[in-house]
């Protein structure tokens, strides 16, 4: 069966109205991950730590620029993902559409590329 990463998009905005209300958002975000291990679909789910806490590697110039977090400029932070299991693209939507996110929230549907899928003499490897 193919997978698909569902990502978790937030905004400032939709990250402090979910911190508003954290144990009511991690209660439901724990019935979410139960429903979909009880569906056997769930592979993996994490989340990220806070974007102050990280850094951006920049290769638009000759060499790397690194710079720490906070991402200037940004509307949306990539705030965690899981990655099922499923049957389709829809069957992916259809859970994506049941997560428990703060309003102005979004969750990108992307399927994993299989390593059959790479194109041939690329160094990339596909599933490990």
């Amino acid at each position: 069966m193919p997978r698909y990463m569902l990502i978790m998009r937030g905004t400032d905005e939709s990250n402090a109205a979910m911190m508003a209300s954290i144990d009511e958002s991690m209660a439901a975000t724990g019935r979410f991950i139960e429903a979909m291990m009880k569906a056997d679909v769930l592979l993996a789910a994490e989340g990220l730590d806070d974007p102050a806490r990280g850094a951006v590697v920049d290769f638009g110039g000759e060499t790397p620029l690194v710079t720490d977090g906070p991402y200037g400029e940004t509307r949306e932070l990539f705030g965690g993902y899981f990655l099922v299991d499923v049957a389709s693209q829809q069957e992916a939507v259809e859970w994506a559409k049941r997560m428990p996110a703060a309003p102005g929230s979004k969750i990108e549907v992307r399927r994993v590329a299989e390593s059959d899928e790479v194109p041939p003499g690329s160094e990339s490897s596909g599933r490990v």
